[in-house]
């Protein structure tokens, strides 16, 4: 394949793809129906000359082969008078009346096949019309929904990627990520604020606790913070005291 082939091919394709990107459905419904109505107007006009055309032919052939018998006519008289020479000519002149007779009926057969060609075309193209005509007005309303739909799913596709979507979607991530600190933040305050309190009101219990324990084992411990007994005290071992310090010493460490 040569060169300039190669090169004429594209730019044809080139040329009917612009064109048919360029094409609206519905305006080129509407020219279509026009062109056709346009061609209906030209084919009654050739129906109209082709059946003109018949008539005067007919005209043509019935007045040759009137003066065909009127030269017959004219034969007889001069016969009858004894003119022979002018019966003869009058004869030749009826020869040449029916020749032209003949041949324009000849023609006339002819002329009445093609205006038959052309009403039968006529009806068609009539028919044909007021189908376009009756689908014309649905398919123009199919295109318009089939639009519809592009423009409506082109819309939606381009909603990922729209930048006034795509600038709403991140503040509002934003919001919900302030939202999320600040409720973090409550909690840390109410957490840290609930534990201040905790201190305070669990430190006077276990400093009294201390003191008291640190009373018993040095024997000055208040008569306020030993249990009335009724009677003597019992002495108290060291080991023990011991053991229960310690397991104290490690309860408030877990506090």
């Amino acid at each position: 394949m040569g060169f300039f082939d190669r090169l004429s091919r594209l730019v044809r394709a080139n040329a009917n793809a612009v064109v048919g990107a360029m094409e609206d459905p519905a305006k080129i419904l509407d020219q279509s129906v026009a062109d056709m109505q346009a061609d209906l107007v030209k084919l009654r006009q050739a129906v109209a000359t082709a059946i003109a055309s018949q008539k005067r032919i007919q005209n043509q052939a019935e007045q040759a082969e009137a003066q065909a018998n009127t030269w017959y006519e004219r034969a007889e008289l001069a016969l009858k008078k004894g003119e022979e020479d002018l019966a003869r000519e009058a004869l030749g002149r009826r020869k040449t009346c029916q020749d032209t007779a003949t041949a324009l009926n000849t023609q006339l057969q002819s002329q009445a096949g093609q205006v038959e060609q052309l009403k039968q075309s006529l009806v068609k193209l009539e028919s044909k019309i007021a189908e376009a005509k009756t689908k014309k007005d649905m398919l123009k309303a199919r295109a318009q929904a089939a639009q519809a739909q592009e423009q409506l799913q082109s819309a939606v596709g381009n909603l990922g990627t729209n930048s006034s979507m795509a600038a709403f979607e991140r503040m509002e991530e934003k919001v919900q990520s302030l939202e999320a600190r600040s409720q973090a933040a409550a909690e840390l305050a109410g957490a840290d604020l609930e534990s201040q309190f905790a201190a305070l009101e669990g430190a006077p219990e276990v400093d009294d606790e201390l003191a008291a324990l640190k009373g018993k084992l040095a024997g000055t411990a208040p008569a306020a913070a030993l249990p009335e007994t009724g009677g003597a005290v019992q002495p108290v071992k060291v080991e023990e005291v011991d053991a229960e310090l310690e397991e104290l010493k490690r309860s408030i460490d877990k506090l």
